[in-house]
């Protein structure tokens, strides 16, 4: 008798049962070239190729063997426990100059949603530490689209963070009222590029603030290059997981919110999922809603004057659309997350809403947001959008593992959080592989897709040795500040040895 079906798993048509998957052995080509090609080197180079140099080549071939075949933990990297965040100062870098010999005051105007500002709010630090400036502490976005009219005070709290930052930058309230009285005029206004170099801040901000005493920066999101010494580096890692701070009100929510998930499961799994009207026409993808879709994406497409004419097809193709929820669902599923897998959803306005999230909901009943957990305790939130988010991020901090479905800004800033805490569970989606599975998924049997979905999240599952994009985004990837612990012992070493 045939083998009946497993209904915990998604159905598919098509493909009869899978050929057990043959384990690849490794080839010794790649090690035999690569001992080969060093010996060459050395020969016109003079370096003598020495026992240790053979082994570390050995090591790191061996281990991309065994990464490779190494079945996932889909909750957990058995690494993780080997690396830590390490932001700490050093010794030789100097104390903040005091407030009455700086070089002015630096006003800062954030840009965008919480997480952009808050971006935009670390680099603020860095810079006036540049600049040897008093930082002003930065001025909230109340115009975007978002319009949340919260200040930085309503959110973080700022006087965690002007203490705890007060050996690397001086960081004032406001600026002093006889200070203002004693200007000529008003605060110099101007925008900095995007990514600049610290030379751009010296060369070009710096002598102004020196002449009018205070100068306020616009639409400051990413105007700082993520290429910047260590010590800077470690700078934005003490700003980004330290010294923001929420607000004790919105901290006590989320952190009730991580309770009352550990009450009913011993681990979650955290999703932000994006897939709001405005992301999707921003995105120029196309999601199946026929002309009525096309028509509602298009007027809200029209808000951005300068946004180029794309091909929706071609989007997808380069992996560029987020992934629908019934995209996430089935990827998750594919992982290896059975279908009583405790799901707690990040998201605002979801377009297409109850009928676009049911399938997601299908393949987790286990289906919980902060509207559904916190109940009444929300509703002094409710009216700012950034206080929502705030709570969302708290919640999703706390989670085993976390998902998103496209790369945005909250996703990159709790990615290289979790790093920094020890390499929690973060996966980023492979959406251009995905996109094709997702087309050919109908052809194959279930656990066809499901094993083809592992293999093309390898080092996307925030291992320490994951896959990087083409442009290291340090907000993600905050390598200055990640180290590896010291093996205790002889298998310990062996272990660490094979990363």
């Amino acid at each position: 008798m045939g083998r009946k079906p497993d209904p915990s798993k998604p159905h598919y048509g098509g493909g009869a049962s899978p050929r057990a998957a043959r384990r690849t052995q490794p080839s010794p080509v790649f090690l035999g070239t690569a001992l080969f090609v060093l010996g060459f080197v050395s020969l016109f180079t003079g370096h003598i190729v020495t026992d240790a140099d053979w082994s570390r080549i050995r090591s790191r071939w061996r281990s991309k063997q065994v990464r490779n075949n190494e079945p996932i933990n889909i909750w957990k990297s058995r690494y993780s426990n080997l690396y830590y965040g390490c932001s700490r100062r050093s010794v030789n870098f100097r104390s903040a100059v005091p407030e009455n010999s700086s070089t002015g005051y630096l006003l800062i105007g954030t840009s965008g949603g919480l997480n952009q500002q808050r971006i935009g709010i670390t680099d603020a630090v860095v810079v006036a530490r540049i600049l040897n400036a008093t930082l002003v502490v930065p001025e909230l976005d109340h115009h975007s689209f978002w319009k949340d009219d919260s200040d930085f005070s309503d959110i973080f709290d700022v006087d965690w963070f002007i203490s705890y930052l007060s050996k690397d930058v001086t960081i004032v309230k406001r600026i002093p009222y006889e200070v203002m009285m004693s200007m000529d005029k008003l605060p110099w206004t101007m925008r900095a590029p995007r990514k600049s170099m610290p030379d751009f801040y010296i060369d070009e901000v710096l002598p102004i603030l020196m002449r009018r005493r205070a100068l306020q920066l616009t639409k400051f999101d990413y105007r700082l290059t993520n290429e910047l010494d260590e010590e800077l580096q470690k700078l934005r890692c003490r700003v980004n997981f330290h010294a923001l701070r929420f607000t004790n009100s919105i901290q006590t929510l989320g952190e009730k919110l991580v309770r009352k998930l550990r009450s009913m499961s011993s681990r979650y799994v955290a999703v932000h999922l994006r897939f709001e009207p405005d992301m999707l026409a921003f995105s120029g993808c196309y999601y199946g809603g026929g002309d009525k879709e096309r028509r509602e994406l298009g007027e809200i497409r029209k808000r951005w004057d300068t946004l180029p004419e794309l091909s929706a097809e071609d989007e997808r193709s380069r992996g560029k659309c987020p992934l629908t929820p019934q995209e996430i669902g089935l990827m998750l599923r594919a992982l290896g997350f059975s279908n009583d897998t405790y799901l707690y959803v990040a998201s605002g306005e979801i377009y297409g809403g109850e009928e676009t999230l049911q399938p997601l909901r299908d393949l987790f009943p286990n289906y919980y947001t902060k509207e559904m957990l916190a109940g009444n305790d929300l509703k002094p939130f409710l009216p700012f959008s950034s206080r929502l988010a705030a709570i969302d991020f708290i919640v999703c901090d706390g989670s085993d593992v976390f998902v998103t479905n496209n790369n945005g800004n909250m996703a990159k800033v709790l990615a290289g959080r979790r790093r920094y805490m020890g390499h929690k569970r973060t996966i980023r989606p492979n959406a251009k592989k995905l996109n094709l599975l997702f087309k050919r998924r109908k052809q194959m049997g279930w656990d066809i897709f499901s094993q083809k979905v592992k293999k093309v999240q390898r080092g996307l599952m925030g291992e320490p040795d994951d896959i990087r994009p083409g442009r290291d985004d340090f907000n993600e990837f905050p390598s200055s500040c990640i180290c590896q612990r010291i093996p205790v012992n002889r298998s310990v070493t062996a272990r660490a040895e094979n990363l």
